[in-house]
């Protein structure tokens, strides 16, 4: 049968208001045409992210009952220890509030001043992190990524050729760790091949550099790896996510991606010494290490989601969802990124507005349209996110791109068809849209708080 079914029953419902295009016009002015700045309850489809978004399993919510909120030595954690040391193989879990926190406890215990940390591609908290410390966050996208219509597979990969030549020309003491984000969250939710991971893993071993994962969406790039590499397409997935983990010294994980929560993250490794520093770091800052800024209850979803999370059907679900919304867009004429990932479609505003110069925040302009059109809130992934300011002169991003992100187990197909109808609206009206400018910025993660103003008159017409 054609038809992907959602493997779940809906047990309970979360009201939303229907708002007005008029009242929208109004919201989106008082946010300063920043989509962070909205209140939620003004957002009737929210695709702003996945991270901490998602519908919780009725096994989650009964394991929320028998949560042992003990300060320390709580039961929770021994269980959530159990299942992610079965899951990674990794001899130290530490649970933290979130994937940000991971970071900047890993980071502040390894990374110094004037140090540099290779990636395949930083996304925006962990760029902060490592810039915050005075290192350089460097990338190294595969170069099949940048043509972003060819749906090649294996985008998320990291080039490896280009790495070897960069870690061959640095100074000894250099580079603390390297990382590798999968999926790749920078380049449309691209998926890293298991060859790349273990291609990356050797090379790193070859300089003696600790190598780290970041690996928020761990289960979907098993998927993947599951569903377009002969080598394992019989393979089990626990298993295949296992291969992945054994290849590196630890990881980061945002837990409200892939664990299926809505709050929690984990920072896991082997190496003793290191782990020792983390555990006095997070003491001081989130909390006694078998509780780490999280609630039992918290630890015990968490392990129940990571349990769950696994299932094939569920993560075929999540597939022909984003699938569904990527191709309709692509029949309207939306210019998407191919191949689809799995937990968003990104569309190439760039492309769709070309009348609009990269400095004035195209994918910032068409997210705010589609807002205006339907309530749908979105983010751009661009020149906002990650472009900056140097010597009072914008510098843009390689791309301007709004991602449409699907919570996990939230929205029916009916939503993901407004999405589309309101697609349809703004990509017929599309010429006639303009650009924005900042007009208030923080110095680190300015997309969050920025405030912004539409631009005195459109850039001339390139279409």
């Amino acid at each position: 049968m054609k038809t992907v079914l959602e493997p779940f029953r809906i047990k309970a419902v979360e009201p939303f208001r229907i708002t007005t295009e008029a009242e929208r016009t109004g919201l989106l002015a008082e946010a300063h045409h920043n989509l962070f700045r909205l209140r939620a309850e003004d957002v009737m489809i929210d695709l702003l992210t996945d991270s901490g978004t998602g519908a919780m399993s009725a096994q989650q919510w009964a394991a929320i009952m028998t949560g042992d909120e003990s300060y320390a030595g709580s039961k929770s954690f021994y269980e959530l220890e159990h299942v992610v040391r079965e899951l990674t193989g990794y001899r130290h879990v530490f649970p933290v509030h979130q994937g940000r926190a991971a970071e900047r406890i890993l980071f502040g215990c390894a990374v110094l001043p004037g140090q540099a940390v290779p990636n395949n591609a930083h996304f925006d908290t962990t760029r902060a992190n490592v810039e915050y410390l005075g290192a350089a966050a460097v990338d190294f996208v595969a170069p099949q990524a940048r043509d972003l219509r060819d749906a090649a597979a294996w985008k998320g990969d990291l080039d490896v050729a280009r790495l070897a030549a960069w870690l061959d020309a640095q100074p000894p003491g250099t580079v603390p760790l390297g990382l590798l984000t999968i999926t790749n969250n920078r380049v449309g939710g691209q998926p890293v091949s298991m060859q790349n991971l273990r291609d990356v893993s050797a090379l790193y071993r070859r300089h003696g550099i600790p190598f780290f994962l970041d690996a928020a969406r761990f289960a979907e790039n098993a998927w993947w790896i599951h569903r377009l590499d002969p080598e394992w397409r019989d393979v089990p997935l626990p298993r295949i996510a296992r291969a992945m983990f054994d290849l590196a010294d630890g990881c980061m994980i945002s837990a409200k991606k892939d664990g299926l929560v809505n709050i929690g993250g984990l920072l896991c490794l082997n190496d003793d010494a290191l782990a020792a520093k983390v555990r006095n770091l997070l003491i001081l800052t989130e909390g006694f290490p078998t509780y780490g800024g999280l609630a039992g209850r918290d630890l015990a979803a968490l392990a129940q989601g990571l349990r769950e999370v696994l299932d094939p059907d569920y993560l075929h679900y999540r597939e022909a969802s984003a699938h569904y919304l990527g191709e309709h867009l692509d029949r309207l004429g939306v210019p998407v990124v191919r191949p689809f990932g799995l937990h968003a479609v990104y569309v190439d505003a760039r492309a769709m507005l070309p009348q609009i110069a990269p400095h004035e925040l195209p994918g910032q302009a068409l997210a705010c349209e589609l807002y205006l059109q339907g309530g749908i809130r979105s983010v751009e992934i661009g020149t906002l996110m990650f472009g900056r300011t140097e010597h009072g002169r914008p510098v843009v991003a390689e791309h301007d791109l709004v991602r449409l992100c699907l919570p996990r187990r939230v929205y029916t197909q009916s939503h993901v068809d407004w999405v589309v109808e309101s697609f349809a609206e703004v990509h017929a009206r599309r010429a006639g849209l303009r650009g924005l400018r900042i007009v208030e910025e923080a110095p680190f993660l300015r997309a969050f708080t920025a405030r912004l103003q539409p631009v005195a008159a459109p850039h001339p017409a390139l279409v």
